[in-house]
């Protein structure tokens, strides 16, 4: 069996360089294609798609998501030689990669990647391959130039899997921000936390990126961004249906898309300024002072919500004429707590749990920021008897 000589790399972003880069080391014929036009220099590049894979064995597409991945095929169906291999590393739909595996039969190998540029580049990525023996057999030399090969069953399988990967990684960003926010709060020093830090779960994390974790270096080239990221758990929220914690605040986040996740989890907390109006309608239901309310909601706010079977959308003037001016005789057994805070740029939404003795709420809040700082502008409640 002859391996595969000429390889066209499609999409020459962080990871496709990294990988075309990879195989030109190793003494590989690769040719590179970037949608964007902006070429790395790093390898030969054409001015066209057609002309990458024209005489291309192994067709190796590292594309942003699947939409990509279907514009680029698409485009260059009519190009492509009938023995070509169409290797597929980056990150799709589970149906999109079931689709693709419909579309292009046997030449189809769907194969996701665990691991970002560092290990794209030393060749120590694992891919989660699906593909036909003989497929697979053919295009194994160009997979352990990469990394480790993990046979999986399908396409959808592969996507699926590596969908989950990242929820943990997206976990672990997550739960490394929280800490290193406590930590500030205690005014810990940053080095000490994170030597503890490594010494846990999250330790991996910590030991890769703790340069730019501890503020001494800025990552000129994100690694893996915060908006891809985002995508991925877009993409495992959709195919569950089930929500993912964080996916909105991370698409949101103040660093940018294109910032390294792990701006994500040292960059300073936005939360502050928006929990400010939470606090303020926090103190109103603990004083039951309306000013606190007015201080919290947009004066064009509304609540609503089912109050004795009915429905019930109050103006803010009307909210506050429910509260007395002093605090319910059970308040020292109430308790209110947030439980979920997403920030989407200039907008949020919030949800909170309010133990009132017999009651319990759930209110869900619409927040904006203003000229004059973040205000609630619309509440729904539920009420749990």
């Amino acid at each position: 069996m002859t391996p595969p000589r000429t390889i066209a790399v499609l999409g020459l972003g962080r990871m496709g360089t990294a990988i075309a880069t990879r195989l030109t080391a190793q003494n590989r014929d690769v040719v590179g294609w970037t949608r964007s036009g902006r070429t790395p220099g790093a390898v030969p590049t054409t001015d066209g798609p057609h002309e990458a894979v024209a005489k291309a064995d192994v067709v190796l597409l590292a594309l942003f998501d699947g939409p990509a991945c279907r514009q680029v095929l698409d485009d260059v169906g009519d190009a492509l030689r009938p023995d070509t291999i169409v290797l597929n590393t980056s990150t799709v739909a589970p149906a999109e990669a079931a689709g693709l595996a419909r579309r292009l039969g046997p030449s189809y190998v769907h194969a996701p990647v665990l691991g970002s540029v560092p290990a794209a580049t030393a060749g120590t990525l694992h891919l989660l391959t699906a593909a036909g023996q003989d497929t697979l057999d053919r295009v194994r030399p160009v997979l352990e130039t990469l990394g480790t090969v993990r046979r999986v069953d399908d396409a959808r399988t592969a996507a699926e899997l590596k969908l989950i990967a990242n929820s943990g990684l997206a976990g672990a960003v997550l739960a490394l921000c929280d800490a290193l926010r406590q930590a500030d709060a205690l005014g810990l020093p940053r080095p000490k936390v994170l030597d503890v830090l490594e010494l846990g779960p999250l330790g991996g994390l910590v030991a890769r990126k703790r340069r730019f974790l501890t503020g001494r270096a800025a990552p000129a080239t994100a690694e893996f961004t915060i908006g891809a990221l985002a995508k991925d758990m877009s993409l495992l929220a959709a195919a569950s249906n089930t929500p993912v914690r964080g996916a909105a605040g991370l698409a949101g986040h103040p660093a940018g898309p294109e910032a390294d996740i792990a701006l994500a989890a040292a960059a300073p907390a936005v939360e502050d300024a928006v929990l400010a109006p939470l606090r303020a309608y926090v103190r109103g239901h603990a004083t039951g002072d309306p000013s606190h309310f007015r201080a919290a909601f947009l004066p064009t706010a509304h609540i609503e919500g089912i109050r004795d079977g009915a429905f019930v959308s109050w103006r803010l003037d009307e909210y506050c004429a429910l509260f007395p001016g002093r605090p319910a005789p059970d308040e020292p057994s109430r308790s209110r707590r947030v439980d979920v805070l997403d920030v989407h740029g200039s907008v949020a939404t919030a949800t909170m749990t309010l133990s009132h003795g017999a009651d319990t709420f759930t209110d869900v809040f619409l927040l904006v920021r203003t000229d004059d700082g973040w205000r609630i502008a619309n509440k729904a409640y539920h009420r749990h008897s």
